[in-house]
């Protein structure tokens, strides 16, 4: 009990620590020296809005009531711009919540311009509503998944994303965060046990395939990072040095180090119980037990991927299809191609992850005298 608690505070003191880590990006804050509040939109102008068809520009005058900041409870008349964008653009109502950019001049308003709709309250609610049924359905293992989530995140946002802005090299940059992520997301769920290690290193092993195998994939067919969304404005905002193909290798085995960690951590647990419930078990047939289960386990994961990478460009596709796009030209696409090595380099992970995780949890996880044993 005594070592949990430690755990616990030692944990909560590294999330403090990287909250608090400054990412060296603050100063390059849009509109840092304004006033950024929350109001109610209690009447709109659209006169000035111009329809084109499915495009509207211009621009729509709202009176809105600050509800928060250091206007609070002041009215006053707030910009909304439209730009053609139906991805970007808003049109807000009487009874909308807005976040608003407020440039004053010694307390006296000089422009608000409406950014968008609020919603840090929803997520913030969706977020411990999130929490308190992890931890109310698996109380301290669902304690532990929130914090492995919270720290995911920091990790991120805090060293991950600066180090790319910062130029460092995305592929050793990437491979170590998702070694440290990986390794603190394992010790949340087994503590300081083997089964930390079989799962690590099987974790590891299906991760650096699929790194190399990206690299490999992306020199290949000629694939240029600037198939990522927003990563040409990324360029033009001051960035231009920045190796976006470097980056894209790097997304691949980021974005199949969960799925990869998911099926490691499937398959120690099986060879654990196995080797619970029968501890003279061989070594041998333990490795058989965990492979029957990757065999089992990788149908599902594979799919996992190819549904996961393939409703992020769904309207990419059904574009395609509308157009009467052939398959040939399709495939040969350049996004289409990107999406092709993210789906089969993570694939080609977790192929990788299955065998040698159930390999090294036979190993370390029955009696070194039993692994002679037929």
């Amino acid at each position: 009990m005594k070592h949990r608690f430690s755990f616990l505070v030692g944990i909560s003191i590294v999330i403090v620590v990287l909250i608090f880590l400054p990412t060296g990006f603050e100063g390059a804050l849009q509109f840092k020296d304004a006033e950024k509040c929350k109001v109610l939109v209690e009447e709109v102008d659209n006169s000035s809005l111009i329809d084109t068809g499915l495009i509207r520009t211009g621009q729509q005058i709202c009176k809105v009531r600050f509800l928060t900041g250091r206007f609070e409870g002041q009215t006053s008349f707030g910009w909304n711009m439209l730009g053609g964008s139906l991805s970007q653009d808003k049109l807000f109502r009487p009874g909308d919540k807005a976040q608003a950019v407020v440039h004053h001049d010694e307390g006296e308003i000089i422009s608000i311009n409406l950014i968008d709709y609020y919603r840090l309250d929803g997520e913030l609610v969706l977020a411990i509503a999130f929490a308190l049924f992890l931890i109310c359905f698996a109380r301290g293992v669902g304690l532990r998944s929130v914090l492995s989530f919270v720290i995911t995140i920091l990790v991120l946002w805090k060293i991950l994303v600066p180090l790319f802005l910062k130029g460092y090299n995305s592929i050793f940059v990437g491979l170590v965060a998702v070694a440290i992520m990986t390794f603190v997301i394992l010790l949340f769920v087994y503590g300081l046990d083997k089964r930390l290690l079989s799962s690590f290193f099987g974790s590891m092993s299906g991760i650096i395939f699929a790194m190399i195998l990206s690299i490999i994939c992306s020199k290949a067919f000629h694939i240029h990072g600037a198939v990522m969304a927003n990563s040409e404005a990324l360029l033009y905002s001051g960035f231009a040095d920045l190796n976006l193909t470097q980056i894209f290798m790097a997304s691949v085995f980021i974005g199949a180090s969960g799925s990869v960690m998911d099926l490691s951590v499937d398959i120690t647990s099986a060879v654990s119980e196995v080797v619970r419930n029968c501890p003279d078990i061989s070594t041998k047939k333990a490795i058989k037990s965990g492979l029957a289960v990757a065999r089992a386990a990788m149908g599902t994961m594979t799919t996992t991927l190819l549904l996961a990478y393939s409703g992020s460009c769904i309207a990419f596709l059904m574009t395609f299809m509308a157009q009467g796009t052939p398959v040939y030209n399709i495939l040969n696409n350049n996004v289409v191609a990107a999406e092709i090595i993210n789906t089969i380099a993570g694939s080609f992970g977790l192929a990788m992850t299955a065998p040698l995780t159930a390999f090294i949890s036979g190993i370390l996880l029955t009696n070194k005298d039993n692994f002679t044993k037929a």
